[in-house]
């Protein structure tokens, strides 16, 4: 079953097991990729057995606008449509074959009388008379709405970006609507998603994206199990047309990420919450045996879903198992992501099968890295390039106020950051100011903002007489937190300090307001492209050692420190003759304990 192929989301399927047997609804959040779609597909399998039906649509003899809607189990639905135009058939043929004997003796009646003329006249304005007096059979065929016929188990409808119309059923528009030329208003009638999934599973992904009015139908389907089906434009014909209910008593399952719920209608998550169950996915799951065993399983179910690439050799699964180390982004862990990862699972085989190889080997995988780099990838290198290239950011020598910081773009591609500080008299009277250029987002100013109160106190140097100038260099998309703390620090004590900072030195980190450098995300891609770019040590939080997990080639190329304290960041970035001096202060400054601070308080 789908639901076995289903890695490391344990406790999601158990949740989904329960739902599917008790019919509740489930909103799935998660990041992309992490297996929403399919848990999805597979509650669609575990649904207890019903009988499925087809939902036909009849004419309505008293009121044409209003359309009477029948169920029937599935595969009679069509029997039904194809014994009502056998019938039409035979009652159209016999009155055409009257016809054509009334306009035949006509005919023949002109010629016996030498009339020929008169008797083709005749017999058009009697063809059209009877054209008009002929009653239209076809109105009374039924229209099949939705079909099960071929369907074994619970239908599963995808209704992801779905318009209203699509969603909820629509009537199409008819121009010909008067004078005996429309198309009967039953035979417009067309179902919507929520019809189709009858008995079945309904699945939303980026369900607040849908517009409110839409949510809002959306949640009355649920709520009665019917919903009539009438034209969705107000300026078509088809608003006029509203069918009998249609049964509509599908399961819904709802993702997407956690940004989606603010979009969500609140009475639409309240039903899935009372009548339902809300279910968080893991992105990752802990590094062990077992688990491993769980993505060797993964590489395995690719191969045979694809079907156009080799199995993998032992080396290559071990190398597929290290990238997911990588991906996870966190020590002892192995990602979820596992449609980024199937993507790299064949690009490799397509690397096999191109050299005709019976087994993808490691060096396929290695080589498809390459091969398939996210874009945010590409752009990173390319930006590292052409920095380079125009002396955005320098990897040698040394420089006042100048210090290469570290960024990720999308889900872990690192990027050079270079950030400026310069210090300038104080404009005000009252005290300085520290003012940060470079699109900085609400969490990047306030780690800005701290960083005064870290020089107050770590460096003892009185910051008030300055205006500090701090600039992201060319960060044209914008910086969103915290983690150029330590770059901002540092920059800005050199720019005081008047010491030049080792330009072969790239730095990453948080900063809280006691001195204490914070672990950060996305550690692997910031090492890698200070790599690319040609720097030669990078500062990483000690916290964040053990989630780095560098690719080989890039071993030899970087050192890579772990630092606690602002302190160990200076003694590491700074270079020239008042490095050691200001080290030296700041220890000391950290071992004094304010006056009015007891060294070993006791509670009362």
């Amino acid at each position: 079953m789908l639901v076995d192929q289903i890695i490391g989301q344990e406790e999601a399927v158990e949740t989904v097991r329960k739902a599917a047997q008790q019919r509740r609804n489930i909103l799935l959040i998660g990041e992309p990729g992490v297996g929403k779609s399919m848990l999805a597909r597979a509650m669609a399998e575990l649904l207890p057995p019903e009988e499925l039906q087809d939902i036909l649509v009849y004419p309505n003899m008293e009121d044409n606008n209003n359309p009477l809607i029948g169920v029937v189990p599935a595969g009679e639905g069509k029997k039904i449509v194809m014994n009502h135009k056998a019938k039409a058939k035979t009652q159209d043929e016999k009155k055409n074959m009257f016809m054509m004997i009334i306009i035949s003796f006509i005919l023949l009646i002109g010629f016996m009388v030498n009339q020929i003329l008169a008797a083709i006249i005749a017999a058009g304005i009697v063809f059209l008379a009877l054209q008009q007096m002929k009653p239209r059979t076809s109105i009374m065929v039924p229209k099949l709405l939705v079909n099960n016929e071929n369907n074994k188990i619970a239908p599963f409808v995808e209704a992801t970006g779905a318009h209203a119309g699509a969603l909820l059923g629509d009537v199409r528009h008819d121009p010909y609507q008067s004078g005996g030329l429309g198309t009967p208003a039953h035979e417009r009638v067309e179902s919507g998603m929520i019809h189709r999934a009858h008995n079945g599973v309904l699945y939303i992904d980026e369900i607040g994206t849908m517009k409110m009015r839409t949510q809002q139908e959306l949640l009355t389907a649920m709520q009665e199990g019917l919903y009539s089906i009438t034209g969705q434009s107000e300026t078509s014909s088809g608003a006029m047309v509203r069918s009998q209910a249609v049964p509509c008593d599908f399961v819904l399952v709802a993702s997407g990420n956690l940004q989606v719920l603010e979009g969500m209608h609140i009475a639409l998550r309240s039903r899935i919450r009372g009548y339902g169950y809300e279910v968080f996915m893991k992105d990752s799951m802990p590094d062990t045996p077992e688990n491993r065993q769980k993505i060797v399983q993964f590489v395995a179910q690719e191969v045979v879903n694809d079907g156009r690439i080799p199995h993998f050799n032992k080396e290559a699964v071990e190398e597929i198992i290290l990238e997911a180390q990588r991906r996870s982004g966190k020590k002892e862990s192995l990602t979820l992501k596992l449609r980024e990862l199937g993507g790299l699972v064949r690009a490799a085989g397509d690397i096999a099968k191109g050299e005709g190889a019976e087994f993808v080997t490691m060096e396929h995988v290695v080589s498809a890295k390459k091969l398939s780099r996210t874009l945010e990838q590409q752009i990173a290198d390319r930006y590292i390039v052409q920095k380079k290239k125009y002396s955005v950011f320098k990897s040698e020598g040394g420089e006042i106020g100048r210090v290469n910081g570290l960024a990720i773009i999308g889900d872990r591609s690192g990027i050079i950051l270079p950030i400026a500080a310069e210090a300038a008299p104080a404009q005000s009277k009252e005290e300085g100011r520290i003012i940060a250029t470079g699109k900085l987002g609400e969490i990047a100013k306030e780690a800005v903002q701290n960083v005064s109160a870290l020089i107050k106190k770590h460096t003892g140097t009185d910051i008030s007489n300055y205006d500090i100038h701090i600039q992201f260099l060319q960060a044209y998309d914008g910086v969103e937190g915290d983690s150029a703390s330590v770059s901002v620090a540092t920059a800005v004590v050199s720019a005081l300090e008047e010491i030049p900072i080792d330009q072969s030195v790239a730095l990453t980190g948080s900063l809280s307001i006691r001195g204490d450098v914070l672990p950060v995300g996305g550690v692997t891609g910031k090492i890698e492209a200070a790599a690319e770019a040609g720097i030669k040590k990078v500062l990483i939080p000690k916290s964040n050692i053990n989630d780095v997990m560098l690719e080989k080639r890039y071993e030899k190329e970087i050192e890579v420190i772990p630092v606690e304290t602002l302190s160990d960041v200076l003694k590491h970035a700074l270079m020239g003759k008042g490095k050691k001096g200001l080290v030296e202060k700041m220890q000391k400054i950290g071992q004094i304990v304010p006056s009015g601070i007891i060294k070993n308080p006791t509670t009362h």
